[in-house]
């Protein structure tokens, strides 16, 4: 089992995200978080998939060699929500939020969350990708969310956990979990042949 297998490490959480927790601790897993602060910038030109995976990376990279004692193993992520190649961040006002939510309204888009795991000795990272279709949303919904759940610190002005997840959610092609901000499957696949490799 992988939990009995890491119990070599010790496993940090790099984000202060409740909901990669939340997912972590459901896969049985012990770990502690450990966040560190990074500007998340990312070079002109990079499509969604690639900013995704620059910034778990840059996250990663937050941590000094001198801190990864060998035994330390960084999990590190960050979700985008993209229309085509317009990146949806997280909103910063109300205004804001329902732009984005009318950008999603009818329409399919790709939740993309990059996955970067790290010790002293090597490192590996990866993206996952889901689709997901949104039914037409009236305005009277967008204002009901952002009223009563206020979703500023999430990609794209939503949490497919929600109340809009529930009610508005035609379709998804790919991993739920993935869109909550953890691909937990993929994670376990590759946390398993990163300890063995």
């Amino acid at each position: 089992m992988l939990k009995d297998k890491l119990k070599a490490f010790d496993l940090i959480l790099a984000s202060a995200s409740p909901r990669r927790k939340q997912l972590l601790e459901e896969m049985g897993l012990d770990f502690r978080v450990d966040v560190k602060t990074i500007k998340e910038d990312f070079p002109e030109g990079l499509n969604p998939c690639e900013v995704a995976k620059h910034i778990c990376e840059l996250k990663a990279s937050a941590f000094s060699h001198q801190e990864l004692e060998p035994n330390k193993l960084i999990i590190t992520a960050d979700t985008i929500v993209a229309v085509g190649d317009v990146i949806l961040g997280k909103p910063i006002s109300r205004k804001n939020a329902a732009e984005m939510l009318n950008k999603l309204s009818d329409r399919e888009h790709n939740v993309i969350t990059g996955v970067c795991i790290r010790t002293s000795e090597k490192s590996i990272s990866f993206t996952v990708e889901t689709k997901v279709l949104f039914k037409s949303l009236s305005e009277e919904e967008l204002n009901y969310y952002i009223t009563n759940y206020l979703p500023f610190d999430k990609a794209g002005a939503y949490g497919i956990q929600e109340w809009i997840g529930h009610v508005a959610i035609e379709k998804i092609n790919g991993s739920y979990f993935n869109v909550m901000g953890l691909p937990t499957h993929r994670l376990y696949e590759e946390l398993n042949k990163f300890i063995i490799d």
